[in-house]
């Protein structure tokens, strides 16, 4: 059985007839879909799947493109290409899909599929390899005038507090995300960033400067215009600093 499932496809009507399929099945327990491949990324941001099926041939970017953004996460889920083409086969299983299903998709060819995935998916898990605990996406999706824009985490200097909001201080600008700081904290700690505060979590790529404050805090400041510094709490001062390597008080 199959925890959850997302379906990626552009055109509505192929979308709704495989999901109708998936939850007759009987295999999968939830279905979600997305009409393009930006959609998608911003759902695998908020959420974990064990599957994706992905149309090929949508606007933007395509299933392939997405397939092979999707297999650098750490722990990417399987990938069902649905396509009414049989000519990207072979490109199809360069990038380690699971299956590939020609439109329209039968139930028994559907079946076939599942019990594919649900096989990988044990293997993976047998194999000791830990089960995702979020999907590690390289940025992070923000609605701007009603449409959804990817903010590259790299170019993100801090990441601020704000009530039941952060808000990202980018290269590019300013940005309010419905989203914990101990999430954000949580999976990007790999990636560069620390909590200094618990109202700061902070790209250390971006830091010019660590100075003594008072009390055994320290103020950093940031590689930006205006030379931002930022409170780092003594509680989190002794983290940053085996975090750098610095040695003394």
């Amino acid at each position: 059985m199959l925890s959850s499932v997302l379906v990626v496809d552009d055109e509505a009507h192929a979308r709704d007839d495989l999901v109708d399929l998936l939850k007759e099945s009987g295999r999968v327990k939830w279905v979600e879909v997305s009409a393009n491949a930006e959609e998608a990324l911003v759902a695998l941001q908020k959420s974990k799947y064990d599957a994706v099926f992905l149309d090929i041939r949508m606007p933007g970017l395509d299933g392939l493109q997405l397939a092979a953004t999707i297999g650098q996460f750490s722990h990417p889920p399987r990938i069902v290409f649905v396509s009414a083409y049989d000519v990207h086969a072979v490109s199809a299983f360069e990038v380690e899909a699971v299956d590939y299903l020609v439109k329209p998709v039968g139930s028994d060819r559907l079946a076939a599929c599942l019990d594919r995935v649900i096989s990988r998916s044990s293997d993976r898990t047998d194999n000791g390899e830990k089960p995702p605990s979020g999907t590690d996406l390289p940025f992070v999706g923000v609605e701007l005038a009603g449409k959804t824009t990817l903010i590259e985490r790299s170019e993100i200097r801090y990441v601020e507090a704000q009530g039941d909001y952060v808000r990202l201080h980018a290269q590019s600008g300013s940005y309010l995300v419905r989203r914990p700081l101990s999430w954000l904290s949580e999976r990007w700690e790999d990636h560069g960033f620390v909590r200094v505060h618990r109202s700061y979590l902070v790209n250390l790529r971006h830091v010019s400067e660590i100075s003594p404050f008072f009390n055994g805090t320290l103020q950093i400041r940031v590689k930006d215009q205006e030379g931002t510094s930022l409170p780092v709490s003594r509680r989190r001062a002794r983290h940053l600093r085996d975090r750098l390597g610095i040695t003394g008080s």
